[in-house]
């Protein structure tokens, strides 16, 4: 399975998860170069679910990655796709949510 992206887009995170969790379930997949959890582990922010966004250093790990989609992690099963985009902002993670879901 080759793709031609090595970001993958990981949603129905646990609000409960850490980023250092998400870097030890990927990092046995593939060698991590950038890892961002949304909201951050220290956002004030309360939220029902959190979304996770993985680059890899090889794009194979994209296509390996997703054989994690319906694996339960903390208490929610994770949705595991690839992500088209090179590098990850916050922009796309705010898109994940309805605006009732977010507190400001």
């Amino acid at each position: 399975m080759t793709s031609s992206t090595n970001v993958i887009q990981v949603t129905n995170v646990s609000p409960s998860s850490t980023a250092e969790q998400m870097r030890t379930l990927f990092g046995f997949i593939g060698t991590i170069d950038e890892l961002r959890l949304f909201p951050p582990d220290d956002s004030p922010l309360p939220v029902t679910s959190r979304v996770c966004f993985v680059k890899f250093h090889e794009p194979e790990s994209v296509g390996v990655s997703q054989h994690l989609t319906n694996t339960v992690f903390v208490d929610r099963a994770l949705i595991v796709v690839p992500f088209a985009e090179d590098r990850p902002t916050c922009f796309p993670a705010v898109n994940c949510y309805p605006l009732s879901c977010v507190s400001i």
